[in-house]
Formats: C-alpha cells, structure tokens, sequence
C-alpha cells in the first residue's frame, strides 16, 4: 500500500507501503534527525534502505518551525526515499522528551499540515494531548488514510505493569492504529515490567500492534527481544541517535532477523 492506504485489521496489522506493523519480525524503523530541510534530505538520501522498514522524520529536530519548511522537509525526505519505504512523521514534545516545547494550536496545525499533503504515511500523536485537540487530529489522519501512532514516554522512570497496560489500552480507545510506550528503566527488573506489560496488552485478540521499549542501555534488550513479548516496531540509528539505547540500524537488523530464523 501507499500513502492514504490504511488497513488497520487485527488479524494482519498496519500496512504501511510494503511494510506490515504487527506480523513477523520487528519492523526497523530509523529516525531522522537533521536541523535544516537540507540535511534531511541530504541524510535520507544516504539510508541503508535495503535494512530499514520505516524511516521517522522528527521535526522536533527543524530549526525552522513555519509549515512552510516542514511541507519542505516532508517532501524533500519522501523523494529521497524509495517508494515502498514509508515515512512517520513525529514531532516529540519536550515534556515528552523531545527537542522544544510547543503550543496545542502549533501542534495541531502542524500534523495538520502533515496529514494533508499526502505524503506521511503515519503520524505520531501524544496521548496526553489535549483530549479535543487528541480527537481532532486522530479524526483527521483517519479521514485522510494517514496511520495514528499514539505515544506515552517516561524519561525518568519505569511506571507499574498494571499502568503501561492501560495507557496502552487508553491509546487504543482514543482511536489508534499503533499504540506506543517508552519507559526508563533503573534497575532489570524494570526491564522485565515493560517486556511483561506489553505481553499482557498484546495477549488480547483485539490489541492494536505495540511499539514498546525500555531506554537507555539497560533497557537495549528490549528493542532486540520485541518479538518475543509482542512489540512490532524498534528504533535503529544510522548516525545520530534521537533516543537513548538506539542500536545501529544494520546491527539490529542482524539480530531481529536471527531471533526470528529462530521461532
């Protein structure tokens, strides 16, 4: 499928262009990072696209903040990239982790203008956003094709099992394709919480495919281990990292694919 094509059905997951979320091996997704509308393009052109599934453009990361320039951005990086790589677009707010602060009327308008041109294959979208603006948004992707990714980040801790499985649930309720949850581990057994949580959530025949990880380089197990426990997407870099623990893409994609040879 391509850019406007959703099929979001439990049985066969989320397609993106040639990619399935949710059936298989992980999918490896690499984001983007780049300042300027020119280095993105510029670094989407060097990818290793033969081990990648889906390239996440951040542009959280953009100096320039106008639509104007993240029009420009998504459209230079989507003719960089071949055209069954599809592209998920993602501004992460700095509560969340991310690289500014933004108002609700900038975001909105923003992925607005992302879900209008056609060439964003899935959003990104905060759960905690501003339960109106939230349904809004997750209306017009919906309306326009566009994949809803919902997402939830703890940079300071690991929340109880019992919490990750709702907020993945609430994700699911406000009308996502893909839900998402990234947590910070101290010590293992917060790792195990995550890889338990997200087990129990995708035991459930109607759970939407699961992006789930535990950060930092104690919590690198996960982004390997994701097909063990049910999450169907992991985050490689190629260069610069957008998060901590991020393993290089063509490594990772060596063990995702042995781990899977081996189911």
């Amino acid at each position: 499928m391509t850019g406007g094509d959703l099929d979001t059905t439990a049985t066969t997951g989320v397609t993106l262009r040639s990619t399935v979320l949710g059936v298989g091996r992980p999918a490896l997704c690499v984001p983007l990072v780049a300042d300027t509308v020119e280095g993105l393009r510029a670094d989407a052109a060097k990818l290793p696209t033969e081990v990648i599934d889906v390239v996440e453009l951040r542009i959280d990361f953009l100096r320039d903040e106008t639509t104007e320039a993240v029009r420009a951005a998504i459209a230079g990086v989507r003719a960089a990239l071949p055209e069954t790589l599809p592209i998920l677009l993602t501004f992460r707010s700095r509560l969340e982790g991310g690289q500014r602060e933004i108002t609700p009327d900038a975001y909105e308008k923003l992925l607005y203008a992302a879900i209008a041109g056609g060439e964003v294959d899935a959003i990104d979208v905060e759960m905690f956003t501003e339960p109106a603006t939230l349904a809004r948004v997750v209306a017009a992707a919906h309306g326009a094709g566009v994949v809803v990714v919902m997402s939830s980040h703890d940079f300071a801790a690991t929340p109880p099992k019992d919490e990750i499985v709702e907020r993945l649930r609430t994700q699911q309720k406000a009308g996502a394709d893909v839900v998402k949850i990234a947590v910070m581990p101290r010590d293992a057994r917060d790792v195990l919480t995550l890889l338990d949580a997200t087990a129990e959530y995708t035991a459930d025949p109607g759970a939407r495919p699961a992006i789930t990880m535990s950060m930092g380089g104690l919590g690198v197990i996960s982004r390997l281990a994701g097909e063990t426990f049910g999450s169907c997407l992991t985050f490689g870099s190629v260069g610069t990292a957008s998060a901590p623990g991020q393993v290089e893409a063509a490594e990772l994609r060596g063990v995702l694919d042995l781990l899977h040879s081996r189911r």
